[in-house]
């Protein structure tokens, strides 16, 4: 609860009390870290100098608050107030005014807002208004009057959110936000295009309007502004959007010089480098010998991810779906001829497995990694960075988005390849020196951003804030690459404070601890006897796919390597026991009613766990090197019980209760099987790439001090 100071044109000056109502996602690992004073990322969008300027006449309007009355609701009959995200720490907060003096214009009165920061930890204050769920569908811009008070100071920058309820039960905000830059003692109109805020897409229900002040963004830790006629409008000029059509016309005119886009099917399939001769496999075809069982399965494996691949340019084609019961004739399939980069950066790990599986030789090895390395030097780029999908035809790009957790994947592969290939190294080091993953760093969360909508030059609204989830891998090779501070990976959540009643378990011993001179906040889940952190959703490709390439037995025993086999165990457990399914291994996979995608999972598991549902072959690929008998066992009961594998191994995904299968390979499901079995198969083979790396070496060498349970 903290006060609000209403000061009236004849200066009479009465007090309100009103309620801290902003539900703010505060990743608090950051909050007990040295301050320090960094300014918003400078190619961010939200520093840009100066906004779109509106049009003389906007063709709609609505005024949210001028503050010409003597009380803090706005415009809409709705509160307002100021909030610190902290109330217990007395050197941090912010008070608002309604003040004559502060009001742009001759007339009315304007809001003087108040800010006091703590800058020996990461504070947070500012100013919230509710909007009673606003529907903001028919603008486009969000503007308002801002000038800082010199004698008291003002920082230059601050940031905009708008948020949305979820739902009408939830407690949890989809939040879309932009940081003003340039502010100076003179009025200034800020005019901020809502396609800009990319975290919320659909703009009805709109809850609530926040101004935030942030100890590490705010160059002046002190100070006030005057702030006026906050409103909508409507200028016609939308602007471009997260979900823009990309178009490819080198594609469309191939497709036309094949006689159209139909007759271009047959020919997109003769670019690939084969095609399976049969849909289901003799069930009694293979070995009792669990290593040879095994080795037969990692085969076929490699057998579908070296198949369906682009022969011309070596990239695998991100989706194949096949008819009914794996039906291999053409007219019942489709080919998704299209790939994304961490298909790409897998399919580079795959060729060094293969070959140390001497599945091919090293020779062979090497010309299809040129191949592909060929195709990489022609696809554009963006600041040394891929897209996130490319035509495998063309080479065009199909998005433009740049991620941050692609990105690193394709640097993964990279990596490894230089390693088990060092006739390789020179090309493999061209395309990773001209990258600079300082880019999707986000210094004041301390936290590695989504990504770059690069056609708006516009950072994606949301950070990966927990630890133990897919991106770490990331997070390990961007501080190898000395690109950010090894205090990003301690600034990560391991979990969120009990606060966050939305999450699947209250987290216990959430405490703070040094580890390497960074305080960390520590914390773990309990389940069945069992303490561990949870990953978002509780699938087991959050868990486990970082140790495809990194050893966390080894390099993070008390850490990672016992987190990542007790998330093997309970995912085992919790289907066979809990849900009574037959088999085990719940991830995001295709959905095998319909021809879709979703997130499975464990819901105990995650912060935010996902439904259960579909089993994926995948999960066992996974695991094989945690619980080695038990997902051996998983893979043959899989075999035993359903229509599920083919020429090139399993299909993606099973419904455990229906029996139904989605005939489907997903490029980065196999390859994330293939290079499970192949560490497990070769002796860590993937692994031991990577971790011979300069680059790996220098990012483990943070990781490894940490003990989840103390």
């Amino acid at each position: 609860m903290q006060n609000m100071t209403i000061v009236s044109k004849s200066s009479i000056r009465f007090t309100l009390v009103s309620a801290y109502a902003s539900i703010f996602f505060l990743l608090v690992a950051g909050l007990f870290s040295a301050c320090g004073r960094m300014p918003w990322p400078p190619s961010s969008p939200a520093t840009t100098a100066a906004p779109s300027a509106l049009p003389p006449a906007p063709l709609k309007y609505l005024l949210l608050h001028d503050f010409d009355q003597h009380k803090i609701s706005n415009n809409l009959g709705r509160a307002c107030g100021s909030w610190n995200a902290e109330p217990e720490d007395t050197r941090s907060y912010a008070s608002a005014q309604i003040d004559v003096a502060s009001r742009h214009g001759d007339t009315g009165a304007g809001l003087r807002l108040e800010y006091h920061l703590n800058p020996e930890r990461a504070s947070q204050n500012g100013f919230w208004m509710k909007l009673g769920k606003l529907d903001m569908s028919d603008y486009d811009h969000l503007e308002f009057w801002v000038r800082g008070d010199s004698a008291a100071g003002f920082a230059s920058l601050f940031k905009i959110e708008l948020k949305r309820r979820k739902s009408d039960t939830s407690r949890e905000m989809d939040k879309a936000s932009f940081v003003v830059q340039g502010i100076t003692k003179e009025w200034r109109k800020i005019s901020i295009p809502l396609n800009m805020m990319t975290g919320i897409t659909d703009w009805k229900g709109i809850d609530e309007f926040v101004i935030v002040f942030h100890t590490r963004h705010a160059d002046c830790q002190a100070g006030a502004y005057s702030i006026d006629e906050i409103a909508l409008v409507k200028t016609g000029g939308r602007g471009p959007g997260i979900y823009d059509h990309v178009a490819i016309p080198k594609k469309k005119a191939w497709e036309a010089a094949q006689g159209g886009e139909t007759s271009a099917i047959q020919a997109i399939r003769r670019r690939l480098v084969a095609w399976p001769s049969f849909g289901l496999s003799d069930r009694r075809s293979f070995p009792n010998d669990d290593r040879e069982f095994v080795l037969r399965i990692a085969r076929d494996t490699w057998k579908g991810i070296s198949s369906l691949a682009d022969r011309e340019h070596g990239l695998p084609y991100d989706t194949v779906r096949f008819g009914t019961r794996g039906s291999v004739r053409f007219d019942e399939c489709r080919l998704g001829d299209y790939t994304n980069i961490t298909n790409i950066g897998l399919y580079l790990m795959s060729l060094a497995a293969a070959r140390d599986l001497k599945f091919i030789a090293d020779t062979e090895a090497v010309g299809l990694a040129r191949t592909t390395l060929d195709s990489l030097d022609k696809m554009e780029t963006w600041k040394g960075f891929y897209y996130n999908y490319y035509d495998c035809t063309s080479l065009e790009r199909s998005s433009n988005f740049v991620s941050f957790v692609d990105s690193a994947w394709l640097t993964a592969g990279l990596i490894v390849l230089r390693n088990a290939f060092p006739v390789l190294k020179l090309r493999c080091d061209l395309i990773i020196n001209r990258q600079n993953y300082e880019l999707f760093y986000d210094p004041v969360e301390q936290h590695m951003n989504h990504g770059w909508y690069v056609h708006m030059n516009a950072r994606a609204e949301y950070n990966y804030g927990a630890l133990y989830t897919e991106p770490r891998a990331g997070s390990v090779i961007a501080i190898g690459l000395g690109a950010v501070p090894e205090e990003h990976w301690f600034a990560l959540l391991r979990t969120f404070p009990a606060s966050n009643d939305w999450q699947a378990l209250v987290p216990q011993n959430r405490v703070v601890k040094n580890i390497r001179g960074h305080e960390v906040i520590g914390g773990y889940y309990s389940w069945g006897g069992l303490q561990y952190v949870p990953s978002w959703g509780g699938s087991l490709f959050e868990a486990l796919m970082p140790t495809m390439i990194i050893d966390e037995m080894k390099f993070a025993p008390k850490s990672l390597g016992r987190n990542d086999l007790i998330h093997a165990t309970i995912h085992r457990k919790y289907a066979l026991e809990e849900l009574k399914y037959p088999i085990w291994g719940m991830s995001p996979s295709s959905v095998p009613t319909e021809d879709n995608y979703s997130e499975y999972g464990v819901r105990i598991l995650g912060t935010k766990g996902y439904k259960p549902g579909a089993v994926t072959p995948h999960v066992s690929g996974l695991a094989v090197n945690f619980t080695p008998r038990e997902a051996i066992a998983n893979f043959r009961e899989m075999i035993k019980r359903y229509d599920c594998y083919g020429e090139f191994g399993f299909y993606d995904a099973i419904d455990p209760v229906t029996g139904q299968v989605s005939y489907k390979y997903l490029a980065l499901d196999q390859e994330m099987l293939f290079l499970g079995l192949a560490n497990y198969l070769g002796d860590h083979c993937v692994q031991r790439y990577f971790e011979a790396d300069p680059v790996a070496q220098k990012g483990l060498a943070v990781i490894g001090n940490e003990d989840f349970l103390k």
